[in-house]
């Protein structure tokens, strides 16, 4: 359970914090809710208490889950093949991406991220490939900005630092 004011993610939204606990009468049962300020969106949401752990709330990451996040993107991701680049192959991958979004851990939106910055230099990027990318690019460097008290600018640096590295390993591997 997680207290009024702790700061939690909540999957493909990205962080927020508790603003408030609260408990309302609905069919007659009292249910409890946290109300979840999103900390870049000017969104607020309830989620029943009870179903937190199953829509996937989260605590922030650890250092040891950023660290382990960073080397997942300075991984060279697995060569796609061309025939895999085509927009079947997209809705396929779109709907693997989707289910690790939808968990929301760091170190899965981190192969996403890997994945589609690995796609992007091999072919342009389609409107919903360049949206999902923009959208989970957004998520990491929200968090980890978060923990290790950094300003979004230079954790986006760092971790498309991280990427351009390990493409250009893949490509001299090649």
């Amino acid at each position: 359970m997680f207290l009024l004011y702790d700061q939690v993610v909540y999957p493909g939204h990205g962080v927020a914090r508790i603003s408030n606990i609260l408990e309302q009468v609905i069919e007659g049962k009292v249910i409890k809710f946290y109300e979840l300020s999103f900390m870049n969106q000017g969104t607020t949401i309830l989620v029943p208490v009870h179903h937190a752990e199953q829509v996937g709330l989260r605590g922030l990451s650890s250092q040891e889950h950023i660290t382990h996040a960073f080397s997942v993107i300075a991984q060279p991701s697995r060569k796609v093949h061309h025939h895999e680049l085509s927009a079947s192959s997209w809705n396929k991958r779109n709907k693997q991406y989707q289910l690790k979004l939808r968990r929301g851990g760091l170190v899965e939106l981190s192969e996403i991220y890997r994945d589609l910055k690995s796609i992007q230099t091999q072919k342009e990027l389609s409107f919903g490939e360049k949206a999902l990318l923009q959208k989970i690019e957004f998520l990491i460097t929200e968090e980890i900005s978060l923990v290790q008290h950094r300003n979004e600018q230079t954790t986006v640096a760092k971790i498309r630092s991280l990427c351009r590295h390990s493409n250009i390993q893949q490509t001299s591997s090649l």
